[in-house]
């Protein structure tokens, strides 16, 4: 809480494996550092930690999100002020598809709550945009989303089949077709890349911020723990919903 490297405006550096990333803001972060932050207020009576996991949410939509498309950036730096190579990454967005419905539901936000209300107007947005987006052949989203010459990737796919159904449960997003369907085609698109064995396929290694689209292509396809652990959640929340 206090000892993490911050950027301009206090947002929370995202730190890799041996890389500081000075004064980047990530959207990795709302998963692996937001969320666990409110967990913790939570459990151990810390309001003051429930505050500031708020406090980032509103910073990272401030500069990740893509007022244009509803799409997330991967990355912003405060030092030259720019989102490197703009790429509107897969699992990037993923992790805030799963994030903002997960964060509501654990702090119990009433639907009157100002916060709630601006975090389903952001939801609500990139849902719009990855109906768009998304494969209709495979049910698979490209790893950068609106690159169609990047390649499908199942661990975004994944985390946004989690999203969606979990939004559509919650009644964050009304039920229409168009949720619906881009679901249910990303939960067959995901169970169409698990082996007999129960490892996901086609998920991409992990990935830095890049300076261009051309290396978010070139990242290899590989398996790996967050792919399975997004199947996980995806699948479990279309039980919970239509079983």
């Amino acid at each position: 809480m206090y000892d993490m490297p911050r950027t301009e405006e206090g947002g929370l550096q995202h730190i890799t494996y041996l890389v500081v990333n000075y004064q980047q803001l990530w959207d990795d972060t709302l998963m692996m550092s937001v969320l666990p932050l409110a967990k913790i207020g939570l459990v151990l009576d810390r309001p003051h930690y429930v505050e500031e996991a708020k406090r980032q949410f509103l910073l990272h939509i401030k500069y990740l999100q893509d007022i244009q498309t509803g799409l997330w950036f991967h990355g912003w730096t405060f030092d030259g002020r720019h989102h490197f190579g703009k790429a509107r990454w897969g699992r990037g967005n993923c992790w805030v598809t799963v994030a903002i419905p997960d964060f509501i539901e654990m702090l119990n936000l009433p639907e009157t709550d100002g916060l709630r209300r601006y975090l389903v107007t952001s939801l609500v947005a990139q849902i719009d945009a990855l109906v768009k987006c998304q494969d209709q052949a495979t049910g698979l989203w490209h790893t950068v989303l609106d690159d169609e010459n990047s390649y499908l990737e199942s661990s975004c796919t994944a985390g946004f089949a989690y999203g969606i159904l979990k939004a559509l449960r919650l009644r964050l997003i009304p039920k229409e077709e168009r949720y619906v369907n881009s679901a249910k085609k990303a939960i067959q698109g995901v169970l169409a890349n698990i082996t007999p064995e129960g490892e996901l396929k086609l998920v991409s290694f992990g990935t830095p911020v890049f300076d261009n689209i051309e290396e978010y292509r070139r990242v290899p396809l590989t398996s790996m723990p967050y792919g399975q652990s997004l199947a996980l959640l995806a699948l479990t929340e279309y039980l919970r919903t239509y079983v």
